[in-house]
């Protein structure tokens, strides 16, 4: 089995990060996996890359910390793909797919609501995941769920409790929706346990990964034993939304917990 990270973050791209990408690469060439998708917080989020200023510079500067990853992964042997996370109103988003090209040619897509950046990522061939749908923290005064617009959501994150995972997978159950797990990992060398996927065949590309999940091909969630297991409502929800048919928010509906 092929052990990828599907979340993580540099200092580059990243302004919560505190490794750069070539201590990322390390640190999971050290742990056995085969590759790593660099997500850093694109500028909807907590980016490292100037909030104005040149498209190209600021696109230069936001992609320094997978360059640094990918150069350094040639070097040992361990694959690194590029990625984002976009962030709204406190939901995030890991896109798979896209490029430096692609982000150098559409200045727009800062600008995005998430059905634009959900059909302008298909369009060019890639996915979306939303990102630890029922996080809880005390910077986040709602929760969003969006299933129209993404393929899949993360189940298993290694920032969020095992409640909120849980809601997540029952969640994603009811709903058939696919699902990863990620270690959205900030940090070389913080985190004990990593989390990713697993994968039979080893993936040449990105657009390996993508055609993986919209085909949702076997993966193995790589995540402790019984994560899902505790009860979801010892941690209450905070008030949670659902993006409908007209992309507004309505209350959640709750038949899932039931």
């Amino acid at each position: 089995m092929y052990r990828y990270e599907t979340h993580m973050h540099t200092c580059q791209g990243s302004a919560c990060g505190s490794s750069t990408g070539a201590e990322q690469v390390r640190f999971y060439k050290e742990r056995g996996y085969q590759g790593i998708f660099i997500t850093d917080h694109f500028f909807g989020g907590n980016t490292a890359a100037p909030r104005s200023g040149k498209w190209k510079d600021r696109v230069d500067w936001y992609c320094s910390g997978f360059e640094d990853a990918w150069n350094e992964g040639q070097k040992i042997g361990l694959d690194v793909f590029f990625g984002i996370e976009q962030n709204f109103e406190g939901d995030e988003y890991l896109i798979y797919g896209l490029d430096k090209q692609f982000l150098l040619e559409h200045e727009e897509m800062e600008r995005w609501s998430r059905r634009e950046q959900y059909e302008q990522v298909h369009a060019a061939g890639g996915c979306v995941i939303q990102a630890h749908p029922f996080r809880m923290r005390g910077y986040l005064s709602a929760i969003h769920i969006c299933d129209r617009v993404v393929d899949g959501i993360e189940v298993a994150n290694a920032g969020n409790t095992p409640a909120q995972d849980a809601y997540a997978a029952r969640y994603a159950k009811s709903r058939g929706l696919y699902t990863i797990a990620g270690s959205d990992n900030h940090h070389a060398g913080a985190k004990t346990v990593l989390y990713g996927v697993g994968l039979e065949k080893r993936l040449d590309s990105a657009a390996d990964f993508v055609q993986h999940i919209l085909s949702r091909q076997p993966r193995t969630l790589l995540c402790p034993a019984g994560r899902f297991d505790a009860d979801p409502t010892a941690e209450p929800l905070l008030p949670a939304y659902l993006l409908d048919e007209d992309d507004q928010f309505v209350p959640l509906p709750m038949d899932w917990l039931e």
